[in-house]
């Protein structure tokens, strides 16, 4: 089976600076472990900048990461979910990347 590694990197804060309840992001990663069977999560802060209609940003991130099959179903289902992770987070843009995996 083909798989493809979904990366998305969620934020710490909300855009206006305010820390984001940990529930989110706990929810956020059991919902991917409920309907792939498993995820991974690396909770070590990652610092970005990056600017938006002249403002720069500074984000503090954790980096969460699915194996999936490489489906267009899944490619769908990332796509809305990642909708529904800029609302949750109140967010302007979630940085999601897909890769090709080929397990060894």
């Amino acid at each position: 089976m083909r798989l493809r590694r979904y990366e998305l990197l969620l934020p710490l804060r909300y855009n206006d600076g305010t820390d984001i309840e940990d529930d989110k992001l706990q929810s956020t990663y059991q919902e991917l472990v409920d309907r792939f069977g498993a995820a991974t999560i690396q909770p070590q802060a990652l610092q970005g900048r990056w600017t938006s209609e002249g403002l720069l940003y500074e984000d503090s991130l954790i980096r969460l990461f699915v194996d999936a099959p490489d489906t267009e179903e899944t490619a769908r289902f990332f796509r809305a979910y990642k909708e529904t992770l800029k609302g949750r987070f109140r967010q302007i843009e979630i940085w999601m990347t897909a890769h090709t995996v080929d397990v060894i």
